[in-house]
């Protein structure tokens, strides 16, 4: 391995910073300066008065002392030596008591930061909508704008159509583009979201408060509107930030769902109306894309890899609660739609098809009629309402029923008053096409009579965005869940080769013609291990979901770990065993998605595709999309583990040489491509602002559909404020549009990629020999990060490590991996390795710098990395990390760990050295002044947190290494207190906690 020159270690104070998406709407970095530190005086004033009306007064004159101490000054650090010095002393004087307020009141004033960051956030949003309606689109256009391929900053839906037609972009090619647009964003449970629910609506409250105090009002009512912010933060403080109980699944799914139902169901009627707008003002002529042409997908409550809680009977539930809650948003939309068309038949025509429907809903529902009839005898439109109602009703008294009954209870045997009416036929809605129809059929009356009516518009939007289901569920598993409950079966039946015993072609070959024969594979009434029988109870349940609630609810099965062929035609076999493909008729109710996650699986992926393709059988099961029926393939390609097993820049390089790989190879077989992004919401696990990363996808690998995962640590940042969600729909929406339509050879040009395999190569060596070949390094990231107290936060269902009692790298999931490595302020994962890997290829030619400079300046792909990687090590903080080893580390292993410490150091600052001469600034973030401002503001601020968490984790240790008792007191010398160790762990929590919320990041 070659290795670089040792660099003097030149730690940065400089720490936090978001990884979300910054919205640089404010033109002027000045005016955002000046308007954050004006609205920063008052969430500190407001977190003092707090501090000081809550806590004893000795105590809160220490908390705001130690706040003093880590303050930046003017934005520029401290001394560090000195300040570290002195908040080490100040820690020392704490007891626990006061550590634990000491956790929270940080915790508490950075959570209101970020309450403060979201409402400028969204202020520049609004500004920025604001001023294109008041510039127009005409004559705006600047001509020395940077070219298409080249634009990275976030644009609305006005700024892109108008740029677009400034460039001569033809209706026809965009028209086609928005027709076939496909977006879907799904929703997981991160198994690291450390804010309870309840802290959420605190939040919420806090900052719909903020917003009003900061519009135009009295002064009485700013006097006011002070007061209850003071309040609300005074009840935040006595409210427990930590669960009380470990959450289940449900409890999981019930927080997922909580944003749809407070901010995206009304959201998304507004992003069409704005797409809608923008293209009448600069594409007058052109189509409007379909009302779905962004939907959303979950993954909480149905995603089984490595979660035993996930059963079939959780994901039934799921699907029921899901379908509950939009039938009550519907019934409450219905019921306000009856108040508003209150058009009389005196007055106005209304359409035949209408009057006949009337005349059935009186033979189906004479109930209704005989209650309703006088009422609305000239009513017709109130009366359609109120049979429409009647139907949603007992559509939802039937969902109830499916919930109780369970998946397992044969439709026969729910006994409903929806069943059937005296016509013979169901009374409940039995999809939503036939609520969507009636619908459409008031909506088409009222435009025969020159009437609309906005709200039945937004609700046909939202019905057909969100249908019966909200999100659509996406199965994923394991893919040796699959071939164990194979080889069992086939051991069972006593195959001449168990398929277990099988290689890979014989397995292929075995699948295949299992997959063609309509003989039933698997016997009934057999008793199946649990893991097979679970396995084999999944696809019978799916197909009982969709029997009931149409294939929308969950066509999506995920795969993970996949590494062949035989992976996929598995879960196909045991799809067509429950009914799900028919092997005549050669179609499938099911879309079976591999998940590409490590190194060689992405380079495997295109070899394993291509054999797939190749198969008539495989490829008739693709579901058939767009004008041309053309078959269609989903993939999904995983950042988090490539990045855990090659590190940031090798994992980012061969996603990107396998997404091009396989749009070349389904272009060749004439397949419709489909990339899931399973996005992190940290840069070690392929997180960062989502725009840019659209941007640096390869060219003409979308073609308008992309599918990407929202992590559940990042949905608040992104989806709590209703113009927030609205700014990440529309950028999402415009840089996938700009993506597919910008065409450029830049990730074709050969020396640009023969100098990024040589990069990728270097950066996993080096990262591998730390990270894999380092006897010493398990120990060293389990002894100084706080990794074996974050699997006790009681924040998800989901356990930390795949397998229960291992303690090595493998077992270990992605999420905690880069939680522990965040908490102590390495941030390893998402950088290491890359300046080794710049300085190898500066070190053999000086003037391939020059060639990076370059890079960096034309090509998105490389524009990305580095400002990911400058974004990164604006965070690292090696003066604390390397107290969390030197405090934290056991003595036997203190040369080891500072060898480890030195590599790491080392590493840092020649990677530092390098982006800063590659981007050509004299300090990091120098080109994103907003970033850089957030940066500055938390820039010494946590640090009192970190030395509070060593301080209490190494208390806490060092009572864990005594005789085993489930309460063990340990006295505190200076003061002769005692602390429980569920004591000393509740402290340790808390910190992490409030680091995460200063970080603005989990895992």
């Amino acid at each position: 391995m070659v290795k670089p020159k040792p660099n003097s270690y030149m730690p940065l104070n400089s720490s936090q910073s978001s990884e979300k998406d910054v919205v640089s709407t404010h033109k002027d970095d000045h005016d955002s300066r000046r308007l954050l530190k004006h609205r920063l005086e008052l969430v500190e004033d407001l977190w003092q008065t707090v501090l000081r009306s809550e806590c004893p007064p000795e105590q809160a004159e220490r908390l705001l002392r130690l706040k003093q101490l880590s303050d930046p000054i003017g934005f520029d650090g401290p001394d560090s030596n000195s300040t570290s010095v002195a908040i080490i002393l100040l820690i020392r004087e704490m007891d626990l008591a006061e550590a634990i307020s000491a956790a929270r009141a940080f915790s508490l004033y950075f959570q209101l930061v970020n309450i403060l960051e979201q409402r400028i956030e969204e202020d520049g949003y609004l500004e920025s909508i604001s001023q294109s309606k008041e510039d127009g689109t005409s004559g705006h256009f600047d001509p020395f704008a940077p070219p298409l391929a080249s634009q990275t900053d976030p644009a609305t839906f006005r700024e892109l159509f108008d740029r677009l037609r400034s460039l001569n972009v033809p209706p026809v090619q965009l028209e086609k583009l928005l027709q076939e647009l496909d977006i879907r964003l799904v929703f997981t449970a991160h198994p690291t979201e450390i804010v309870r629910h309840t802290v959420r609506h605190k939040q919420r409250r806090v900052a719909s408060l903020l917003k009003q105090l900061q519009s135009d009002s009295s002064t009485a009512e700013k006097e006011s509107l002070r007061l209850q912010l003071e309040e609300e933060i005074r009840l935040w403080w006595r409210t427990d930030e930590l669960h009380q109980f470990k959450p289940s699944v449900l409890d999981e799914v019930d927080y997922a769902l909580h944003y749809f139902q407070q901010v995206l169901f009304d959201a998304m009627p507004q992003l069409r109306r704005r797409i809608n707008t923008a293209l009448a003002a600069s594409y007058p002529d052109v189509q409007i894309p379909q009302a779905a042409f962004c939907t959303f997908g979950s993954w909480v409550g149905s995603d089984r890899d490595g979660n035993p809680s996930v059963t079939p009977e959780i994901t039934w539930r799921t699907a029921c609660y899901q379908r509950q809650l939009m039938l009550e948003r519907y019934i409450r939309s219905v019921q306000d739609l009856r108040d508003q068309l209150s058009i009389s038949m005196q007055w106005s025509q209304v359409s035949a098809p209408l009057l006949e429907s009337l005349e059935m809903d009186r033979l189906r529902f004479p109930e209704v009629y005989e209650e309703r009839a006088a009422r609305y005898r000239l009513e017709p439109y109130r009366l359609k309402v109120s049979y429409i109602i009647e139907r949603l009703r007992l559509t939802h008294l039937r969902n109830q029923q499916l919930a109780e009954a369970g998946w397992q209870t044969p439709p026969e045997a729910i006994s409903s008053s929806a069943n059937p009416s005296s016509v013979g036929e169901s009374l409940h809605y039995g999809s939503v096409a036939e609520f969507r129809s009636d619908l459409e059929l008031i909506r088409n009356s009222l435009v025969s009579t020159n009437l609309s009516c906005e709200p039945l518009d937004t609700l046909l939007t939202q019905v057909h965005i969100f249908a019966f289901s909200l999100a659509s569920l996406d199965i994923r598993q394991e893919s040796t869940r699959h071939s164990d409950a194979l080889d069992e079966l086939t051991r069972f039946l006593d195959l001449p080769k168990a398929y277990g015993d099988m290689d890979e072609s014989e397995r292929v070959n075995w699948l295949m013609e299992e997959l063609q024969t309509r003989r039933p594979l698997i016997p009934s009434a057999v008793g199946w291990s649990p893991g097979t029988s679970q396995t084999v109870s999944v696809f019978r349940m799916l197909h009982r979901l969709q029997e009931e609630f149409g294939s929308r609810i969950c066509r999506t099965y995920v795969i993970s770990m996949s590494h062949s062929v035989s992976d996929l035609l598995e879960v196909l076999l045991l799809a067509k065993e429950a009914g799900l493909v028919d092997p005549t008729a050669r179609t499938a109710d099911l879309l079976v998605v591999p998940l590409f996650e490590t190194v060689e699986d992405l380079q495997h992926a295109p070899a394993v595709m291509e054999q797939l393709f190749e198969a008539s059988i495989y490829r008739d099961l693709l579901p058939p999309i767009g004008e041309n029926l053309q078959p269609l393939q989903e993939l999904m390609l995983g950042y988090s583990d490539s990045n855990k097993d090659s590190g940031f820049l090798s994992s980012n390089w061969e996603i990107h040489q396998a997404q091009i790989a396989l749009q070349d190879l389904a272009c060749r077989h004439g397949v419709a491509l489909r990339l899931f992004h399973g996005r992190g919401g940290s840069v070690g696990r392929g997180g960062g602002p989502a725009y840019q990363a659209i941007l640096a996808q390869p060219s003409g690998t979308l073609q308008g559909r992309i599918k990407i995962t929202e992590q559940g640590e990042v949905l608040a940042s992104k989806y709590s404020l209703p113009e927030l969600a609205l700014y990440n729909l529309e950028t999402v929406t415009t840089a996938v549009l700009q993506n597919s339509l910008v065409t450029n050879q830049l990730d074709a040009t050969p020396s640009w990629n023969q100098l990024m395999t040589r990069l990728a190569a270097h950066s996993r060596e080096h990262y591998r020999a730390l990270v894999h070949d380092n006897p010493d390094l398990v120990a060293f990231f389990q002894e100084v990060t706080p990794i074996e107290e974050i699997s006790k936060l009681q924040i998800s269902s989901r356990p930390a490590r795949r397998k229960s009692g291992a303690k090595d790298l493998s077992s270990l999931r992605a999420i905690p991996w880069v939680f522990g490595w965040t908490q102590s302020r390495f941030l390893l994962p998402s950088w290491f390795g890359v300046g080794t890997a710049l300085f190898v290829e500066v070190e053999a030619d000086a003037d391939q710098l020059d060639l990076l400079r370059r890079l960096h300046q034309r090509w998105p792909f490389f524009r990305m990395l580095i400002s990911k990687v400058e974004m990164t090590l604006s965070k690292v903080d090696l003066d604390l990390a390397h107290h969390y080893v030197s405090s934290l580390g056991n003595p036997e292993n203190r040369d080891a760990f500072n060898r480890i410490f030195e590599i790491i150091a080392t590493e840092y600052s020649l990677t530092k050295r390098l982006i800063l001469e590659i981007t050509g600034h004299s300090r990091l973030l120098g080109a994103d002044p907003a970033l850089q401002l957030s940066v500055d503001l938390r820039n010494r601020t946590i640090v009192p947190l970190g030395f509070l968490q060593v301080a209490l984790l190494r208390r806490l240790r060092d009572q864990n290494r005594q005789p085993p008792m489930s309460e063990a007191l340990e006295t505190n010398g200076d003061n002769g207190r005692t602390y429980s160790r569920s004591e000393l762990l509740r402290g340790a929590l808390l910190t992490i906690n409030g680091i995460a919320a200063g970080m603005r990041n989990t895992g």
